[in-house]
């Protein structure tokens, strides 16, 4: 009878046993979100067993620790565990375990694995761990304690918990793979939202738009009436074919358009509505098909014309601008021979001199304008030749400014230099052009009376040259248009001028690897041109054999050429850069296969890489992610997109630098200098002494951040803007300070680079925003540290 009644409970505890099993892999299965997965496992573990702590952790494919979850724990209680040296090595040693693990006293367990006792109590008794396999990998850990004595964990509990985690295993894989799935579709739709190319989608049945993309939103807005949905717009247009058809919605509906399944490959086409309003795009149209071969849905893809008509139209009148400006000297020159030949007899010699200087002078004239010209179509070309060498900086300004004085311009030129400017790298012939250039375009702008001023400072690896003057200035809205190739209109109001030397000066100081760029307080309060030129001497201390080891990776023994890896999906670019490359003394390796960058990265282990934005399968942002996992090493944009607000998103995701195609040799030469001497620094010229402030501590040296004893992983950017913050402890820094210094550039997108470094670099030293504790705002001027000494300084003065 004894047996009967011991083997019913044993039959009813087992039932009980998998009722509450079934009861919590029901529970752990209701959600896909990975967090409240992880959570819901925690928590089920620690109701079968009745504990009182529990824990689980998530291995990433790597084998390391990728997510951690605690149920019953405080937060003091969490970190007394898992904060210390000894938590960490009992933490390590319990996720090695290949098998559950149950241990009565886990203080003598310690002890024996030769771990200090000095744990805190939430794993003073008994333990149980438990590992979480998958088809036969390690997944996870899940550890839980009992904090009373007298409460060990029984062999039930074991074997309750290893069965659990075997469902807990698969509900944790998929939630990860929905997690995965959830991420790769977000990254897809924000793929597709940013692009610059309008992608809509439509149902094939209905002709109904499933979906479209904030660019295609745009191009179709200005045939939109206000409030009005975008069906009632699919209604009433009509679309005009590149053959001459017109497709008129009003009478065959988007369902019967769609239902032929026309594939259509960049055509020309207008849409235009009944009120005469109308957009010309370039269209590409793609039938979805189902297993069936039945037509699901369409992918119609639209790039606005707009702007290629404006490029066109700008053509036409830079066109017309040349040939006014060649018919002017050329009419003076026919009329003057013209009087020559005819009335020689009747000319006294004076007057026959003036007819021959006329000539003279109207012949250089068109000389000098087809020179531009030349040089406007090199820099088009990217053909635009210079030889840099070391150049003092006074004999080119005096160079320049004599020059201007020679050919007739004011003698009021004020030069400022500071005695120990370091040398440049210079072609002497073409900075000279561009100081000269420089000088002219303030002479024009600016009374005959005012001073013009030419000055020079060091900023960073670089030398910044500044010719102002106190003129009519320029409104905000002109500033960015300064620098590409003019209208009539524009060069009318350059004073007279043919309106090319600006762009000259951009070709020219961007083959030398530099920026320039153009500042005024607007209107009537003058201007100022500056532009940066490659100090000679950290060109010589950037040669490829003495680049610092911890910024940029060492070359390898025997090695004395950088490596370069050339990532684009277009054949021609990559033998270009290669042959473009190999010639400038680098060693490049090229790829046209993304999947490929990861093994390349670890074989070749480059110091640069070259990136083109679009590559199948991928976004080269992403990509550029990837990378920068992987290794600490630069990345610079190559790409067609030369839009504004795409080169700042891939400057505010890590580039450090971004070329638009098609490029000379000579420039992408010098960017990719520029970019390695950007990243040698701030090991030149930075203080030889550790700059200390409360747990932070930045070795300059070394390259080595760490807060409390606690190493933090920085990347080279942010490593720059921390080290350029901290050697200007005390003082405030500008956004355009930082863009400049940091990035090379100035007001690049502008100073959403800066502030999302600067986020980044809070949220890993453990700063905040709103109560700081290193970095400190000064609101709609830039960011400041405090001295080494003391954190009890107040912000500093800005004028």
């Amino acid at each position: 009878m004894e047996n009967s009644d011991k083997g019913d409970r044993e039959v009813a505890a087992l039932r009980d046993r998998l009722s509450r099993l079934s009861e919590a892999s029901l529970r752990i299965n209701e959600s896909l979100e990975f967090d409240s997965v992880l959570q819901e496992v925690v928590d089920a573990a620690r109701a079968l067993t009745g504990s009182r702590y529990g824990a689980i952790s998530v291995f990433g494919e790597a084998g390391e620790v990728q997510d951690f979850v605690v149920s019953g724990m405080t937060p003091d209680e969490h970190q007394g565990l898992w904060g210390t040296p000894q938590g960490q090595r009992l933490f390590e040693y319990l996720c090695g375990l290949d098998g559950p693990l149950r241990v009565a006293d886990m203080s003598s367990h310690v002890r024996a694995l030769e771990i200090p006792d000095s744990l805190p109590p939430v794993c003073v008794t008994s333990l149980l761990v438990a590992p979480i396999r998958n088809r036969g990998v390690g997944v996870g850990t899940i550890y839980l304690t009992r904090g009373d004595e007298g409460q060990e964990f029984t062999l039930e509990d074991e074997e309750t918990v290893v069965m659990f985690a075997s469902q807990a295993a698969l509900v944790i894989a998929n939630a990860r793979r929905y997690r995965e799935e959830q991420r790769a579709r977000a990254d897809v739709e924000a793929l597709v939202e940013t692009s610059p190319v309008g992608v809509m989608v439509f149902n094939a049945r209905t002709g109904a738009p499933v979906s479209f993309n904030r660019e295609a939103a745009r191009i179709v807005n200005g045939l939109q009436e206000p409030d009005r949905p975008v069906e009632e717009l699919l209604g009433i247009v009509t679309i005009l074919r590149a053959d001459g058809r017109e497709i008129s919605l009003q009478e065959l509906s988007v369902a019967q358009a769609l239902s032929a399944g026309e594939t259509v490959r960049a055509e020309e086409i207008v849409i235009r509505v009944p009120d005469g309003r109308s957009v010309n795009t370039l269209m590409n149209a793609t039938p979805i098909r189902s297993a069936k071969g039945e037509i699901e849905s369409f992918v119609v893809t639209l790039q606005d014309m707009t702007p290629l008509e404006e490029l066109e139209r700008l053509r036409a009148e830079f066109l017309g601008m040349v040939s006014h400006e060649l018919m002017t000297p050329l009419t003076s020159i026919r009329g003057s021979a013209g009087t020559l030949l005819d009335d020689e007899s009747a000319l006294d010699p004076a007057e026959m001199r003036q007819f021959h200087r006329i000539i003279f002078e109207q012949a250089d004239r068109m000389r000098g304008l087809i020179s531009d010209l030349l040089d406007v179509a090199r820099i088009k070309t990217g053909t635009l030749s210079v030889s840099p060498g070391p150049s003092e900086v006074a004999v080119l300004v005096d160079e320049a400014r004599t020059t201007f004085l020679s050919s007739g311009g004011r003698n009021n030129v004020r030069v400022e230099l500071p005695p120990a400017l370091p040398r440049v790298m210079a072609d002497r012939r073409r900075i000279v052009q561009v100081v000269g250039n420089l000088l002219s375009n303030a002479d024009r702008h600016s009374p005959k009376s005012s001073i013009i001023e030419i000055i020079a400072m060091r900023e960073g690896v670089h030398v910044a040259i500044s010719v102002m003057d106190k003129g009519r200035g320029i409104p905000s809205d002109r500033l960015p248009h300064l620098f590409r190739k003019p209208s009539r209109i524009e060069a009318e109001d350059q004073g007279g001028d043919n309106g090319l030397g600006l762009g000259i000066c951009k070709g020219i100081v961007e083959a030398h690897g530099g920026r320039i760029w153009a500042e005024s307080d607007g209107p009537g309060l003058g201007a100022r041109f500056t532009f940066t030129l490659p100090a000679a001497e950290e060109v010589a201390n950037a040669v490829p054999e003495v680049i610092p080891t911890s910024p940029v990776r060492s070359l390898r023994a025997g090695t004395a050429r950088p490596r370069i890896l050339v990532v684009d999906d277009d054949p021609q670019t990559l033998r270009y850069v290669r042959d473009v490359l190999s010639k400038a003394g680098y060693a490049p390796t090229v790829t046209a296969d993304p999947e490929e960058v990861s093994r390349l990265m670890e074989r070749e282990e480059p110091h640069l890489v070259l990136l083109d934005l679009m590559l199948p399968g991928t976004d080269g942002i992403v990509l550029m992610k990837a990378i920068h996992d992987m290794a600490n090493v630069p990345v610079i944009f190559l790409s067609a997109y030369g839009q504004d607000q795409v080169v700042a998103r891939a400057f505010e995701m890590g580039a450090v630098d971004y070329v638009v195609k098609p490029f000379s040799p000579t420039e992408l030469a010098a960017r990719i200098q520029a970019a390695l001497r950007r990243q040698a620094w701030p090991v030149l010229g930075a203080p030889t002494s550790p700059y200390i402030l409360g747990d932070l501590s930045i070795d300059y040296a070394q390259h080595n951040v760490t807060v409390g004893g606690r190493p933090v992983e920085l990347t080279g950017t942010e490593f720059r803007m921390l080290a350029e913050l901290s050697t200007n402890a005390g003082r405030v820094l500008t956004h355009e300070q930082l863009l400049r210094q940091v990035w090379g550039h100035d007001k690049s997108g502008g100073s959403g680079p800066v502030r999302t470094i600067v986020k980044r670099l809070r949220r890993k030293l453990g700063d905040r925003a709103d109560n700081p504790t290193y970095i400190f705002t000064k609101r709609r001027v830039g960011y400041w540290m405090a001295p080494a000494e003391t954190l009890d300084t107040a912000p500093p003065a800005t004028s």
